[in-house]
């Protein structure tokens, strides 16, 4: 199974240092970069990040990790997802979660309320079937009649989806080609991949085995009290380093039992003092040699 680790821009990350950091990953021989979704920040929105760097680029694939669907219209997403397939093929890498991260961003996404749930999935259903060329849908909250995109993929665009409670498992058994995980310890991420495999087997699919990936944070300055406390509000009951990566060394460990588990994607987020220009050269030596 191919081995892939990509690097992940979080809400630091401003417009002024994107082009520069989309060069270097790509003069670099870097696979992929992907972007958060994180409004309230000097982050570069999801979606005009993955343009831009495309646009700039001709191997460097770029993904979302992750954006929120439900809120969005799912026609108007599959018509941006087509576009950029069109435009890059096989470098687009749309990953898609329930809500966003930071609570304060929550009111951004409207959905009727107590039916997050229930809109994803029906979103999920739509976003599918507009990309696949259906020009009708008929569900709970969207009714769409002659529905016409214009050129849609010839090889349909993998949709991966986040999360990690039972309910996001069986939704990604059920409707994603992919999963990727974030603070999560490699035995839970193990028995995560088998709660997908087998609610995608119930669903009568299968999802490839090397679908199967995590975001890992590298704490080059060590985890400091304030990254420990949001590993353990994420995951009380674990060892904050089982889930963030103190050091190269550490990082390396992670990734040896995360593969031990059974997932070959992975995208490596930057935390510390160390500039950003240094960890990007030091990915390059410590990481590449690791792909297949």
């Amino acid at each position: 199974m191919k081995i892939r680790i990509g690097i992940g821009l979080g809400s630091e990350t401003s417009p002024e240092n994107f082009s520069r950091i989309v060069d270097r990953a790509e003069a670099a021989g870097i696979d992929s970069l992907w972007l958060s979704e994180h409004v309230y920040s000097d982050g570069v929105d999801p979606f005009i990040g993955m343009a831009h760097a495309l646009a700039r680029t001709t191997h460097l694939k770029v993904g979302t990790s992750v954006a929120v669907l439900p809120g969005r219209q799912p026609v108007l997403v599959a018509k941006q997802l087509a576009s950029l397939a069109a435009l890059a093929p096989k470098r687009v890498l749309p990953v898609f979660g329930l809500r966003p991260a930071r609570r304060e961003e929550r009111d951004l996404f409207e959905v009727p309320d107590g039916r997050r749930a229930e809109v994803f999935d029906e979103s999920l259903r739509l976003l599918r079937s507009a990309l696949a060329g259906a020009r009708n849908f008929a569900g709970e909250f969207y009714k769409l009649d002659e529905v016409g995109l214009g050129p849609v993929p010839a090889t349909p665009l993998d949709i991966w989806l986040g999360g990690a409670a039972p309910a996001a498992l069986r939704r990604i058994g059920r409707y994603g080609d992919g999963w990727l995980g974030s603070f999560l310890p490699a035995p839970d991420a193990r028995a995560a991949r088998l709660a997908i495999e087998s609610a995608a087997s119930e669903a009568g699919r299968e999802i490839e085995p090397d679908h199967y990936g995590m975001s890992l944070l590298l704490a080059g300055g060590g985890i400091t009290p304030e990254l420990a406390a949001v590993a353990r509000s994420r995951r009380p009951d674990a060892d904050p380093g089982d889930i963030i990566a103190a050091s190269w060394p550490d990082l390396h460990r992670l990734l040896d039992a995360y593969l031990d588990a059974g997932l070959t994607k992975f995208v490596v987020y930057h935390r510390g003092p160390q500039p950003f220009g240094e960890f990007l050269d030091a990915f390059v030596r410590e990481l590449l040699p690791r792909q297949n």
